[in-house]
Formats: structure tokens, C-alpha cells, sequence
């Protein structure tokens, strides 16, 4: 068990020990951490030691820095979300339960899915520069502690008036997009903050990474866009294009930040990203498996 020791859900840490004793496991491997970057070492020893399934207890951040150690291994990965977002848990119906996530990661099913890398790190849901970076940078600065999900929607209104940068999008080797963009995103899995489908054809079994740029500048424009998303296919906004590609390299003609998985990274000025084809095994309850 990796836990992020400053999370929690229903009765916490110690109902997450209850619920595991009343399963059957005595006597976990337990490693608390105060910061999602402390995960990935505590992972390794953890498998360096014989673990065969890692439960991670935590958020988005949590989830990927653990997903980022696990990819290429046979270690199967179990999830109990408690996070704010959890956008990787909710897209294969993990529920934030503990005793119920806890039976999907010991009796679920085990199936192996894809996964995004860029900038040397994986990433199970989305990678983003841009305007959904900046946006997620703020709500970390202590709002989204304060407000919850609600942190995402007062930093997208900040950030809708942030000015577009010169972009160059190439996909397997060729040139697809150039101009002034506000947003590129690249998706393994379609959905969203809110439930929204930024990607509608994503599937993280398809050996590629679904990709988006958004030239949506203002607060009309990011309106018209967010609402095409909520309620109908995202490539059929005019500020939108969507493709997909095995392999993806970026340009920017100034810095902009960079965000996998919901945690801010560093300003980037080029990117290359590819899909890592069945990089991981993840528990997931039984019914959600084909």
C-alpha cells in the first residue's frame, strides 16, 4: 500500500487498514508518503521486495507518479481514489469507497492498458500545455484544497483571456497543425474534469494518443467550446481540432506549462510524446472488463 498520507475519503487511513483485514490481508506492505513525488522510490523497494499488486491511495498526481514506476513491470496496479478530480479512478468505474475499491483491486479483473509518455514520464489520462496547465497550476496553489472541483472552474474563468501562442503540431512525421493556439492536449483516455469528453473516440487499448489543439481565446470562445465538449462531440467545434497519432512532436514559439495527470510540470517549449502500447496492468472491477 503507497498512501498519500495528506488525503483522505470516508474513515480515512484507518478504515482503509479495516477494510483490508476484513478481506484478508494481515499484514500489508504499508508506505505513507507526504508528497506525491515521494511515491515512485517507495514503489521501487516495494517491488524490489516481491510485491506482485501496489494500492495506491491518493489523487490523479498519486495515481501517475505510481503508473509512471509501475509501466513496463507485471505489477498490477489497484486504486483507491482520494483525490479531488480522480480522473483516471472514475473513467473505470472505481468508486471513492474504500471497502468497495478495495475488493476491485483483490478480486477485479487484471487488464493491461496503454499509456502516454512525454518528457520521459508516463501519463494515464491526458497530457496538456496551455490553458488547461495553467489552469490546474492555480487550483494547486491551495484553492483546490479549499474549494474542491470548484478550484478548476474559478481558475479556467483567470485563464480563458490568457493570449494564444504559435504552435507546430507534427503526428507520425507529419506537419498537421500551425498557428496560434491557447491549448494542445494529448489524451489516452477521452474524459475530463465534470464528466466531459474532451476526446470521444479515445481508448487506451488503440496503441495511440488522441490529440487536440484549441485556438479558443476569450470567454465566448472558451464557452462555446466547453459546451460542445459537455454536450456533444468535441471535433465538431470551430476552435478545435482533434487527430491521433502514435507519435506526436510539439512546438512552441515561447515557453508554456506543462500538466500529466492533473499535476503541473515545468514551462516547455517542445514536446514528443508517443503511445506506449499495454504498458500496465490495472485492477478493475469485473464488470468493466470486455
Amino acid at each position: 500500500m503507497i498512501a498519500h498520507a495528506g488525503k483522505s475519503i470516508g474513515g480515512g487511513l484507518d478504515e482503509l487498514r479495516r477494510e483490508l483485514t476484513r478481506a484478508g490481508v494481515e499484514a500489508p506492505d504499508w508506505r505513507e508518503v507526504p508528497k506525491s513525488r515521494k511515491a515512485p522510490k517507495q514503489v521501487r523497494k516495494a517491488v524490489e521486495q516481491g510485491a506482485d499488486l501496489v494500492f495506491v491511495w491518493g489523487g490523479d498526481g498519486m495515481v501517475q507518479r505510481c503508473v509512471d514506476t509501475l509501466a513496463g513491470s507485471d505489477v498490477a496496479l489497484a486504486i483507491v481514489p482520494a483525490g479531488t478530480a480522480n480522473l483516471f479512478a472514475t473513467s473505470l468505474d472505481i468508486p471513492q469507497d474504500i471497502g468497495e475499491a478495495v475488493r476491485i483491486g483483490l478480486e477485479g479483473t487484471r487488464r493491461r492498458f496503454d499509456l502516454g509518455k512525454v518528457g520521459g514520464e508516463h501519463f494515464a489520462v491526458m497530457a496538456g500545455a496551455g490553458f488547461d496547465a495553467a489552469m490546474i497550476d492555480d487550483a494547486d496553489r491551495g484553492m483546490k484544497s479549499r474549494a474542491g472541483k470548484l478550484a478548476y472552474f474559478g481558475t479556467a474563468i483567470r485563464h480563458v483571456k490568457d493570449e494564444p501562442v504559435e504552435v507546430t503540431v507534427e503526428l507520425d512525421g507529419a506537419q498537421w497543425f500551425s498557428g496560434p493556439a491557447t491549448c494542445v492536449l494529448l489524451g489516452n483516455i477521452g474524459t475530463i474534469a465534470g464528466g466531459i469528453e474532451a476526446f470521444d473516440d479515445a481508448s487506451p487499448f488503440d496503441g495511440r494518443l488522441e490529440v487536440g489543439v484549441s485556438t479558443a481565446h476569450g470567454a465566448l470562445q472558451w464557452a462555446r467550446t466547453l459546451g460542445r465538449m459537455a454536450f456533444g462531440r468535441t471535433d465538431g467545434s470551430p476552435f478545435v481540432r482533434v487527430a491521433s497519432a502514435r507519435k506526436v512532436k510539439v512546438r512552441f514559439a515561447e515557453p508554456v506549462l506543462l500538466e500529466l495527470d492533473g499535476g503541473s510540470r515545468t514551462e516547455v517549449r517542445k514536446l514528443k510524446a508517443r503511445a506506449v502500447p499495454a504498458a500496465i496492468t490495472i485492477a478493475v472491477p469485473v464488470a468493466a472488463a470486455p
